[in-house]
């Protein structure tokens, strides 16, 4: 695991969500005790404090978009400070928070690789896609497009978020891993399977076996690359985690979760997290946030008593 100091960046809202109280989530992480454990790992740890944003109006989508002027507000800031850790040289966490933040930070990722010249892989650990577009949903919410928008598709405010835009956007579909997907809408399948996307989806997962699908997902890596993580915490089965706005049933396991977070962190490339999508005002006595908390010590080493920590 890299050696850097760890930055935590709070992103209080739910702004491109469909239900409210994500907005909570980075202070239910830091209740959970996130600092600490990091730091039980060995970390050095910094906690930057809160970005500040517009509040969420709540209003209906216009022009297919739910609060895009707000949405790319928050996005610019969460651009600014994962970029501005990254330059520093170190290990940004991003505490959502909607997913629709994750525009901003792998967007602030994938122009510190280009500065670098390191390759780019994203995990996407999601019971969704997120590859939607105002064409595609009926909703207008934004937190369910992040994934189209990063890699081109999606209104030009966001795509051009650090300078990219639809024809040399942040992500190449060939860059991305999602795994754990379950709910995805019938246009948006389309679209994914037009675009390439690698799936490991929950059957997928269910006949594989969750080892099997990590090794798909980490194949090819090497010394010069950086591995971001999108972690939204609806991956998870909700009988383990009820704390978040989208519950899909049939997610993975305690076990199957763990195995997936070891596996990343026995690869020794992380070097950026979002957590994304906690909903304390739906969870029972903070008991998601504190999963969470503990897979993401998983993600930097911590393991099992029959392998040495």
């Amino acid at each position: 695991m890299p050696s850097r100091e760890a930055v935590l960046i709070g992103a209080p809202t739910d702004i491109g969500a469909g239900a409210r109280g994500a907005s909570m989530g980075p202070e239910a992480l830091r209740v959970a005790g996130l600092q600490p454990a990091l730091q039980s790992r060995g970390l050095s740890v910094r906690d930057a404090g809160n970005l500040q944003g517009p509040p969420n109006p709540w209003q209906p989508p216009q022009a297919g978009y739910r609060h895009l002027s707000e949405v790319w507000a928050w996005n610019q800031a969460a651009f600014g400070a994962v970029g501005q850790a990254l330059q520093e040289g170190g290990l940004p966490i991003l505490l959502g928070g909607d997913h629709c933040l994750a525009m901003g930070s792998i967007s602030a990722v994938s122009r510190h690789c280009r500065r670098t010249g390191q390759k780019l892989r994203v995990l996407w650990l999601d019971a969704h896609a997120d590859f939607n577009t105002c064409e595609l949903t009926p909703s207008g919410n934004l937190h369910g497009m992040p994934v189209a928008v990063l890699c081109g598709h999606g209104p030009s405010e966001l795509v051009g978020l650090g300078g990219f835009s639809a024809t040399d956007p942040a992500l190449k579909p060939k860059w991305v891993r999602q795994i754990g997907i379950r709910s995805v809408d019938p246009g948006e399948k389309r679209f994914v399977h037009e675009q390439g996307l690698e799936v490991f989806d929950m059957r997928f997962i269910d006949e594989m076996g969750m080892r099997h699908a990590m090794e798909l997902a980490l194949a090819t890596m090497d010394d010069n690359t950086h591995l971001h993580v999108s972690f939204d915490v609806d991956f998870l089965d909700p009988e383990i985690a009820p704390g978040v706005g989208t519950t899909i049933p049939g997610g993975p396991t305690y076990r199957e979760a763990q195995l997936c977070m070891e596996m990343i962190a026995d690869t020794g490339r992380l070097a950026s997290l979002d957590i994304m999508e906690l909903n304390p005002a739906l969870d029972v006595r903070n008991k998601t946030a504190v999963l969470a908390v503990d897979l993401v010590e998983s993600l930097f080493g911590k393991s099992t008593l029959m392998r040495k920590n």
